[in-house]
């Protein structure tokens, strides 16, 4: 066995970017060094990993199999450095949490009071965002842990754990036209303007039913207009409950409503990142937390 980390991280970097050359831009060397890397790795295992006779470099059936492997590979060797990194270093001395805006906020505000009296030398930074933003900062190293709404893809860098569902509801105000409707149509709905969740820069939101909708960036904000007769949303029904929403809207029916109305909640980590001791228990405490909702 001769190949090296360095080839299986070519040709992975060269499948998913599609070519030797965006393989080389994302990875910072020439172009030349991606394909002798992967022509030494097709050299050491016997076989060709992709097929040439194209513009484009395809990968043949050994090929496919290899990715998975090499894959696989990597991330281990991932995991392998980042417990490395913290049996080195010991407890963290700061981390950085990003929360969704509208996570339960007494439940996130006790976790946070136990860190404080658990780790009283920890620095922690908290910021928040909404969808896609949590995962994006994570990935991008600005934050180490992110808690979020389930997002429909995920960087591979990322690992994410399950934490549990929130349901949705259906909310107007006293005073909207659909108040009178306890069980709207796609139809009736469609006739009012909708209030749509979508994260900070735009690049992922929810689905609109009505034609006519807004995007906001904060489930908060949405249910405030609701409760002005802006409009009509789907709201996590945890946020209604809170202090300042409770028994200020009206509740219908979601009968008629296609998609799926429970949202997952998680907590990402970058998979090469290091777990000392207060993120393991940070980890764990949500955990039990959640498992007690």
């Amino acid at each position: 066995m001769n190949w090296t980390l360095d080839q299986l991280n070519a040709f992975v970097t060269s499948v998913k970017c599609g070519s030797f050359s965006a393989a080389a831009r994302k990875m910072g060397k020439a172009q030349s060094r991606i394909s002798t890397a992967i022509a030494n790795l097709e050299a050491d295992l016997g076989f060709d990993l992709f097929d040439r006779s194209a513009r484009l470099p395809v990968l043949t059936q050994d090929g496919e199999d290899m990715f998975i492997e090499a894959q696989a590979i990597l991330e281990q060797c991932e995991r392998l450095q980042a417990r490395a990194d913290t049996a080195a270093t010991g407890n963290e001395i700061a981390l950085t949490v990003a929360l969704d805006e509208a996570v339960p906020i007494d439940v996130f505000e006790d976790f946070f009071q136990k860190i404080s009296i658990t780790f009283p030398l920890l620095k922690l930074t908290i910021i928040n965002g909404s969808q896609a933003d949590i995962a994006k900062w994570v990935e991008e190293k600005k934050a180490d842990l992110g808690f979020l709404f389930c997002v429909n893809t995920l960087s591979d860098s990322l690992e994410y754990r399950a934490l549990g569902f929130f349901n949705q509801a259906l909310v107007v105000s006293p005073e909207h036209p659909l108040a009178e409707h306890k069980t709207p149509t796609l139809i009736q709905l469609n006739q009012h303007r909708q209030l749509v969740i979508r994260d900070r820069v735009g690049h992922s939101h929810e689905k609109a039913i009505s034609a006519n909708h807004w995007y906001i960036d904060s489930y908060y904000y949405i249910t405030a207009l609701v409760i002005r007769n802006v409009g009509w949303a789907l709201v996590p029904e945890h946020v209604l409950e809170s202090e300042w929403y409770q028994n200020k809207t009206i509740r219908l029916s979601t009968h008629h409503i296609p998609d799926a109305l429970q949202i997952e909640i998680g907590v990402v980590k970058r998979r090469d990142s290091g777990m000392g001791n207060a993120m393991e228990w940070m980890l764990d405490e949500i955990e039990h937390t959640f498992e007690k909702l």
